[in-house]
Formats: structure tokens, sequence, C-alpha cells
């Protein structure tokens, strides 16, 4: 398989910021500055939004700190076990449950530096995180990571989310399997589909799908998570202005200064992961977020020679620059390529009212 690109980063910028950085670009006189993503008016999901969940989210308002007898730090009854990932305004930490033994993930976001970040002069980057829980209090499907308890002690600094624990076999997420086979890359690719099917249904655009924030189970399945820079729109309105998401995974239509559909942006940025699975390297990569951009924009898709050629139609479909004629889901559900060595996309009914709504 094709190796990863040797990438050039401005002064300022890191490998993790260029590939995995949740960020609004905004351009300024030709300055581009970086700030946290949020809606228009960061508002948590309406209340009468359709949920899921048989099991409500357990909402915690007390958290207390505590040793167990192992010497180990708690929280409420949750033991800490080990450090997953730290990003800018909070870390996930792996936890066990004293009561049952069962692992969880649990971020944990510090309110105070959250609320001094201003995205907005009215909103700081605490809306990001209230909405993500309210998104993730609406969802439940096998093919997302569940959220199973908010703890938030309005006397405590911290605000913790504790997630179903997803135990790859020694990796967190699929970003380290670039180059797999087409097999496996159908087989992660339809966990992925039937997961955005969902969340499209749900008025849900996830705005940040990329490998490292795909969760690979011990039995090979795929979870989407991290919903930090997602959102829910009303009565089919999708469109959106801000650009979302990682910049190599920025559908075209998101580089400039329109209004964009996001549903078709999440269709564009599985494409890119379908890519980066099956080839090993992205399809668009330029030396610093401007020049991967334009080449986003204006640089032809190629593949390798020897690439399947059900699998180059349906990669073309979903890397069309035109969003108006990028495919479906419901097209990309029915390809030859994806139905091959297993049928069709298993379809989630739901209990809520929204059951029957088609990508």
């Amino acid at each position: 398989m094709t190796a990863n690109p040797i990438i050039r980063f401005p002064e300022c910028m890191t490998s993790r910021d260029y590939l995995e950085d949740d960020v609004d670009c905004v351009f300024n006189e030709g300055v581009l500055s970086r700030t946290l993503f949020a809606s228009e008016d960061s508002k948590p999901a309406p209340k009468n939004q359709a949920r899921c969940k048989k099991i409500p989210v357990k909402e915690t308002t007390s958290v207390y700190y505590s040793k167990h007898a192992n010497g180990k730090k708690m929280i409420n009854e949750y033991v800490k076990e080990r450090k997953i990932s730290c990003r800018k305004y909070g870390k996930v930490v792996l936890y066990r449950n004293s009561n049952n033994g069962m692992l969880f993930a649990i971020k944990i976001f510090y309110k105070c530096s959250l609320r001094k970040v201003h995205i907005t002069p009215s909103e700081t980057a605490m809306s990001n995180v209230l909405r993500e829980v309210s998104i993730m209090k609406m969802l439940e499907h096998p093919n997302i990571v569940n959220l199973v308890e908010v703890i938030d002690d309005p006397k405590s600094d911290y605000l913790y989310m504790v997630l179903e624990y997803v135990e790859g076999n020694g990796t967190c997420n699929i970003s380290e399997t670039q180059g797999v086979d087409e097999t496996t890359a159908r087989r992660y690719f339809k966990d992925i589909l039937a997961g955005i099917i969902y969340l499209h249904n749900h008025n849900v655009v996830h705005g940040d799908i990329k490998p490292e924030n795909l969760l690979l189970t011990k039995n090979g399945r795929v979870k989407i998570g991290d919903f930090g820079v997602s959102y829910v729109f009303e009565d089919d309105n999708d469109e959106f202005w801000r650009c979302l998401g990682t910049p190599a995974f920025t559908a075209p239509e998101c580089c400039s200064d329109i209004v964009y559909h996001g549903k078709a942006a999440d269709t564009w940025a599985m494409g890119i992961t379908l890519y980066y699975m099956v080839v090993g390297c992205y399809p668009f990569i330029g030396d610093g977020i401007l020049d991967t951009y334009d080449k986003i924009v204006n640089t032809p898709l190629s593949f390798p020679k020897e690439l399947d050629p059900e699998l180059k139609d349906l990669l073309q479909g979903l890397l069309c620059k035109d969003p108006m004629q990028r495919t479906t889901l419901t097209a990309v559900a029915e390809n030859p390529w994806v139905m091959r060595e297993g049928g069709t996309v298993p379809q989630r009914l739901c209990g809520c009212k929204l059951r029957n709504i088609q990508p």
C-alpha cells in the first residue's frame, strides 16, 4: 500500500493540529485564525427532539473524590485505571466501576477553562460541551458510542461524561489501520455508514468523521465517537456556514465562505475515510491548511491503478466536488461494492417518530 506522504507544517502548527484538531477556520485579511467550532446559537437539542435511548442517561449532580482500597483515585463509584488521551480542554480517562467491575471511558472537562474561551462575544467553549451532551443523550445505536452518565456538580470545576469503553485489539481507533484489505475496509465502512444513516435520520450532523473518531471494538466493529462539533438541525434544514472538523476531511463547499449542507459534508468525510483505509494516504494534502483547501477544491481525484473498479466508482460518488451531484447515502447503501460480502447495510428500527425517514 502507498505510504503516508511527508507533510510540512507551518511553524505554528503540529501534525496533530493539522490532521486532528476540531477547528472552525475563519479567514480574515489573508490570516487563518483557528477557534473551537460552535453552532450559530449553541443551543442544546430541541426539547421535542426524538430520543432513542431505552435507558435514559443517568444525571448526577454531586461528585465526591476518594481513594480505593488499592490506593487508586476514585470519582464517585469509579476507580481510575489509566489515562487514554488528552486534548486541549479536557482528557479521557479509563475508569472501572467499583460495584460491577465494568470499564468506562470518562471524558473530563475543566469548566473554568471552557468558560474563559469565547467563541463569540456571548458564547464560550462550554456551549460545545453542553451541546455534545444534549446530542448524545438522544442517541442509541450499535455503531455509536453510548453515553451512560453525566456527572455535573455545580460545586465542582469539572464535568464528567461517562461513556461506554470501546476496547479494541490493542488499538483505540481505526487511525492505525490504514491500508487494510478491501474485505476489512468494507466491514468497517458499512458500520460507519449504518451509524451515519442513523444520525442523519435523526437530524444530527456529526461534523468530524475521520479515523481518529471511529473506535474499533475487540470484535472488529466500528463505533462513531466524539460529538464535540456535532449539531442538530430542524425541519430537514441542514444548512450551515462554518467550517467544521478537520482540514484533511473538509468538503470542497466548506472551504469557501458559503452556506453548505451538513449531511453532504459528512458524506464527503466518509469518502476520505474510506480512501484512507484502502489506499493508505489522504487524497488531498497540501503544505498547510490553505494549500490543503486549494487541493480539495481544485485537484482532481486520483486512484492507484490496481483499485477495484466498483470501489473506484463508489469513491468518485462520495468525493464528488459538487455537493449537489454527490451520491446520497441511499445510493451508497445500494452500491455493488458495499453490498458485496454480507449484503445490505442493516437499518435499525427506532422507537421514535423518525424511524421511517429515508437518508
